[in-house]
Order: structure tokens, then C-alpha cells, then sequence
């Protein structure tokens, strides 16, 4: 999960990364992430009608009620997927607080499997099979810094402007029977783009697309889906969410529940003295 109301579902991929060992995200820089063909960020101007589209998206997602979130605590199901197909699921709480804090918690059953925390560049992950307590290594700081940027949270509430990215149209795609999205695209100065499809109806998050490098060198194009909108405190969220690597599905979140603005303490994303304090 990362840092952002929406993307701390597609981002339970890179903490499953410990404790599964199933997703396979790189820890190369992010010069090498860019897609083919993507202009520099100092060479493009903002799009005024993707900024539009923007704009009817906080409006869809309940305008203020939206911006004023601060912090989400979501439980529910992750179902890691191997050849295209559902394997064993696993349970998770996921708190997180904006701009860039998140704990996640694994459990299989009553046993804690893992925990990870995110606190900016900085973090820490338990390993309840092996019993480990250690500092998160520096490219999995840099997975939860790919995991902010291609947030949704990320582009509607403008994070994306103090690291002077740009903002363009991208078209309308097709996206079903009668159905179409809207589709903006970041380019950051480094070089690295996400899209993101927007309902042309409803203005809803549909889509997130980017390309980065795994671990062999290889590029892979990544896509998170959203569906299942349910509101929340006047804010619909999306309450599964479906991760695809070349066209594959690769992992399915399933909220059970979704609670905004509880009182979250600083103390659940301090690093434990030892592994004796962990609960």
C-alpha cells in the first residue's frame, strides 16, 4: 500500500515484495524508468484541459470532503496472482497518514507475518517468519517513492508540482462497451510518466498506467485498475483494486472497510527497540 488514498492499494505490491517474495519491482534509478518517447518535464507547459479533468475528479470524489482527508486506515484481502490466476490471500491493515506515512501489516490468520513502514526516504520492515527487525533498504525507499508518484492522491491534490513535473492531455481511450476515459499524463524531469484514466462520464479513477525496469533490466508496462466505488464519509473509494504487469494480472486488493481521518499514532511508524515490542 503506499501513501495515498488510492494508491496505498496498488501499492501493497512492493510490500509484498518481503513478505511474499511474489513482485518483482526494480531498484534502478528512476532515469532508467522513463517511458520511450517521453518529453522532459522543463519542456512542456500544464494542459488547461487536463487540468480541468483533474478538477472534475476532486469534484467526483466528494470536492472537500476529499481534499480534507488526512489520514486512512484500510483492512481487508490481498490475493497475490502467479500465470494469471488467483493464489492464496492474505490479510492486511493498512494505516497511512498524508503526505508520505504508511504501516502495513500482514497476517495469515492470528499469526503477524510482516509489517512494513514508510516514513519519507526512510523505514523499517519485520519479518515475522524470520523473526527480523531491519532498516528498509534503499531501493525499496525508492519503490515507495514510484508508489507516491503514481499515486492518484498524488495528482489531484498536486504533490506532483513541487517536483516539477507537467501536466498534459493524453486523448480518450476506450474503456469498454459505451464507455470511455479521459487520460492525463505526468512527466517528471528525470524522465519518468504516468498516465491516468479518468471516467468520461463520471470522472472516477479507472486507471493508472507506467513503465519501469524489474530486477533483470527488463521493462515492464504496469496498470492498476480501479472498481467497486463505495462512499465513504461522502468520498467514494474504490474497493478493489486489480494490478496488471505486460497485460497480466498480477494482484487483487478487496477492502472490507475503509475508515478516513481516525487519530493514527506517531508511535505506529517509530521503529521498535526490538522485536519484543513488536504487536
Amino acid at each position: 500500500m503506499n501513501s495515498n488514498i488510492f494508491s496505498s492499494l496498488p501499492a501493497i505490491p512492493s510490500v509484498i515484495k518481503l513478505a511474499l517474495m511474489f513482485l518483482c519491482f526494480s531498484s534502478l534509478a528512476f532515469a532508467q524508468n522513463s517511458t520511450p518517447g517521453a518529453t522532459p518535464a522543463m519542456a512542456q507547459t500544464n494542459d488547461p484541459k487536463a487540468e480541468q479533468i483533474i478538477k472534475n475528479a476532486i469534484t467526483a470524489l466528494g470536492g472537500e470532503a476529499f481534499l480534507r482527508i488526512q489520514s486512512v486506515t484500510g483492512r481487508g484481502l490481498f490475493t497475490p496472482y502467479q500465470g494469471g490466476g488467483s493464489t492464496v490471500p492474505v490479510t492486511f491493515v493498512d494505516y497511512l497518514v498524508f503526505p508520505d506515512r504508511e504501516r502495513t501489516e500482514f497476517r495469515s490468520g492470528r499469526r503477524l507475518q510482516t509489517i512494513q513502514t514508510n516514513t519519507g526516504t526512510t523505514g523499517w520492515v519485520y519479518d515475522g517468519a524470520a523473526r527480523t527487525l531491519r532498516d528498509l533498504k534503499p531501493e525499496q525507499t525508492q519503490d515507495f517513492r514510484i508508489t507516491l508518484r503514481t499515486g492518484v492522491d498524488n495528482i489531484l491534490r498536486g504533490w506532483w508540482r513541487k517536483e516539477g513535473a507537467t501536466l498534459a492531455y493524453a486523448g480518450r481511450r476506450e474503456a469498454g462497451l459505451a464507455r470511455r476515459n479521459e487520460t492525463v499524463r505526468l512527466t517528471y524531469p528525470d524522465g519518468f510518466a504516468v498516465e491516468f484514466e479518468f471516467g468520461a462520464k463520471d470522472y472516477l479513477p479507472a486507471k493508472v498506467l507506467y513503465k519501469r525496469r524489474n530486477d533483470e533490466g527488463k521493462e515492464t508496462a504496469e496498470e492498476d485498475r480501479f472498481a467497486k466505488y463505495i462512499a465513504v464519509e461522502g468520498v467514494p473509494f474504490p474497493f478493489v483494486i486489480d494490478h496488471y504487469r505486460d497485460g497480466v494480472q498480477t494482484s487483487r486488493i478487496n477492502y472490507d472497510s475503509i475508515l478516513v481521518n481516525q487519530n493514527i499514532p506517531d508511535s505506529l511508524f517509530a521503529r521498535p527497540a526490538d522485536i519484543k515490542a513488536i504487536r
